[in-house]
Formats: structure tokens, sequence, C-alpha cells
């Protein structure tokens, strides 16, 4: 039976690759409907990352940690029970993702048309109606063999976009069990903020439009009008919610996250150290090409817009007792270790791999796909080799020749080293793809 049971998943493996390429095509004939007005190569691209050095730049970077104290956390933990770790919520993973085979042809609109998506499935509509869809982080950002513990993970982000007033922004991380690629289960965690020194938590506000596992931190971006950039969240501190109800915290009869089993406490954050025109962070990737391992991020831009979104690192900590946080100062202080300028509008992902760095724009109103750029990290004027010209590629496709090729809305990109893949989410599709193909069709 069990054997039986494999050559089915291979044959099922098989249909799901020969129906992904099919739907590229189908996309790539979407994407020749596009107006040469709208859509044709005209130029050259954004060029190359422009490098900002000054410490006027810079210094609008500069976050500052700060710690919930240990006896908050101890005192929240002692209300709701001994915290609980990755796999027992991997246990409650009652929920199963359609593969791409079974998803709708308007979800399939999310896939890029170049690269083709070598992996898709497809959140379920009654669990997701209501919440948008923001960041991905996997097992293989946690830790560099993929991963954790004995189990592969993939964490989706989402954010309430209707329902209640009340409800309005909560934010909640899907829970994959990865460990069969043809099989994934999921369940939720609610995000959550102590509050009164332990005795109760509140709703964590964010769109999660940035999300990075590293080691056993999580680190979520905050929405824009919180002072806090990042906050951080331990994966070893999972508490349960025994009350299932709609409010969030400390109810009659124990706690409740908003109906779900399972709430995730942040531990710490990172506040804007700069000036009221300091960037928020709205993106974040790892880089795992750096020494040490770094936090990639960037800010949104307008389609439209005229000022250029700024990307940057953070180096995290090697110190001992500071495991999976960024890597600060004496007295608290994240400075960035590299910043640049792109010129490319309406950015959304970024991601940071060797001497690449790759920038998703979001399909403006007239089309129906994005842009991923794959972009040079430029020299300063004082090092600039006049005989080298700015580099940046994007897919092309379609008879237009278009770079509209990529994923509608992609809010960030998480890159799983150990397989050589590309993990992000577009509407209710959750996709993934090899770097190498990215690089192969924008070289």
């Amino acid at each position: 039976m069990k054997q039986r049971g494999r050559h089915r998943r291979r044959r099922r493996g098989r249909a799901l690759r020969a129906f992904l390429s099919g739907t590229a095509l189908a996309l790539t004939a979407a994407a020749t409907m596009i107006s040469a007005s709208q859509a044709t190569v005209t130029d050259d691209g954004p060029g190359d990352l422009k490098p900002l050095t000054t410490s006027a730049e810079t210094g609008k970077l500069r976050l500052t940690e700060n710690r919930v104290p240990q006896a908050s956390l101890d005192r929240l933990a002692a209300g709701m029970g001994r915290p609980v770790g990755v796999g027992a919520v991997l246990d409650g993973a009652d929920r199963t993702l359609r593969d791409a085979i079974d998803c709708s042809a308007t979800e399939r609109r999310a896939l890029p048309v170049s690269p083709e998506a070598s992996r898709a499935y497809c959140w379920n509509t009654d669990d997701t109606e209501g919440w948008q869809p923001g960041a991905v982080t996997t097992s293989g950002d946690a830790d560099d063999d993929g991963v954790w513990g004995s189990n592969r993970v993939i964490l989706s982000g989402w954010s309430r976009s209707g329902g209640t007033a009340a409800d309005r922004g909560l934010a909640r991380v899907g829970f994959v069990n990865a460990g069969d690629l043809n099989h994934l289960t999921y369940t939720w965690a609610l995000l959550a903020v102590p509050v009164d020194e332990g005795r109760d938590y509140r709703g964590l506000v964010s769109h999660v439009s940035g999300m990075v596992w590293y080691q056993d931190k999580l680190l979520v971006t905050a929405d824009e009008g919180d002072r806090a950039a990042l906050y951080v969240y331990d994966m070893n501190r999972v508490q349960r919610a025994g009350v299932a109800d709609a409010a969030v915290g400390r109810v009659p009869g124990g706690w409740s996250a908003n109906g779900y089993r399972f709430v995730l406490p942040a531990i710490g954050s990172y506040e804007l150290g700069g000036n009221s025109d300091a960037p928020h962070p709205t993106t974040v990737s790892l880089d795992r090409s750096t020494a040490p391992d770094s936090l990639v991020a960037g800010e949104w831009t307008l389609d439209d817009g005229d000022r250029k979104a700024r990307l940057w690192r953070y180096p995290f900590s090697t110190a001992t007792g500071h495991e999976g946080l960024l890597a600060t100062s004496a007295t608290g202080r994240v400075r960035a270790s590299e910043a640049y300028e792109t010129k490319v509008t309406g950015v959304r992902g970024v991601l940071s791999y060797g001497e690449e760095w790759y920038v998703t724009r979001a399909a403006d109103p007239r089309d129906r796909q994005g842009t991923l750029w794959r972009q040079d990290a430029g020299k300063s004027d004082d090092d600039k080799d006049d005989n080298k010209s700015d580099t940046s590629e994007a897919a092309v496709c379609g008879t237009e020749e278009t770079h509209s090729c990529w994923s509608p809305q992609t809010e960030s990109l998480s890159y799983w080293e150990a397989t050589g893949e590309v993990w992000t989410q577009s509407g209710r599709t959750l996709f993934a793809l090899p770097l190498a193909s990215i690089d192969r069709t924008t070289g």
C-alpha cells in the first residue's frame, strides 16, 4: 500500500509539473495582449543600485532594540501554561492547501509568466476570506540545512482586511507542514504583543508585509504609524489559547486568540531611531551569502511616484545569548551595514544573494503582471568604473516583449538556500521557483 501511495504521489507530481507549464503558456498568451504602449521594452531598465554612504543618509536607518522584560514573559506563561514549539503547532495542522491543479483560473493568474513556478498551491477560500496575504518565510531561513528540528516548515503572514472594526489589521501566521510537498497541511497562530506587564496581550496590528524566521526568532514588520519598525517573536515560546472566542487576550475562563488555538507573544521590538523621515521597512528577507548573515530591508514606493526606494541591510548578531537578533552596540543601537537606492517604482519584495539584488514591482492598473528586476550593487562615485555600464535585467515575455512577466503582487521573497528555491505568495496562491531560473531569465 505504501508503494502504491508513493507511485500515486509521483504521478500527481508529474501531472502538476505539466499543468504548471501549461499555465505558464496560457499566461504568456495573455501577456501578448498587453499593448506595446503600456509594456514594450523601451529602455535598459533602472540600472545599478546607487550606494548611500553619507551619515545623513545611513543615520536614518538606525534602529533601537527593546526587549520585553523577562518577568512579563514569565508572568504571561504562568497564566497561559507552558509554552510550546513549532512541532506542537504542526501537530495541530488540520487544514490542507490545494495543489495548483485544483486552483481556480483566477488564482492561477497570480503565477508568474516567466520564469515559471515549479511548485504552486492555493489557500482555502473559507479561512482566507477577509484576510490580506503578506510575507512568506521558511525553515530554510531558520536553519541552513532547511529543517527545524525534524520539520520542513513554511510560514505565511496574513492581516485582517474585513470583519469588525476591532478585528481590522489583526495579524496571523499560517504554519505549513512542508514535509511532504505533495500534501501541505497547515494551521494558524495569532501574533500578539504583551501588555500590562504580561497580565494580558493585544493583537499585533500589521500587514505582515515582511517576515523573516532566523534561528529561533521571527522578525515581523510593523505598519506605518507604529514607532516600532519590527516586532520579534520566539519560536520556542508559542502559547496555547484555550478559549475559542473572537476576542483577543484574557477572557472569562482563560485566554482567547481570535478563535485560533495558538498565539505568539512578542518578546521585543526594534524602534525607528532616525528622524520623522526615517524609512519604515515594509519588506524584509534573509541573506546567507554575507558574513555574518544579514537582514535585507526595503521600503515600498508608489507605482507612479518619482521618489527612489531605499534598500539596506542589518547584520545579525553572532554574540552568545543574542541568537536570532540583530547586531547591536553596547547601547542597543542597530546600524545598517549597506544601503542603496533603486530607480524601480512600485517596489514590493526584495532579496539579496551574492552580488545580486532582486526587486519586485507590483502590477499597475494597466498590466496583469508585475516585474522582477535583477540589479547589481553599484559603486560609489569615487570607486565607479567609467568603462562599465549600469546593468539591470528582467525577464521578457509575450510577442510584445514586455517586462511584465512576474506575479502581480508579491510582498516578499524568501530564498531556501538548501533547495535553491525562492518562495513567495500572491493572493491566495503560494508558489516557488528556482533562483537559478530567475537568473537565467533575467540574464
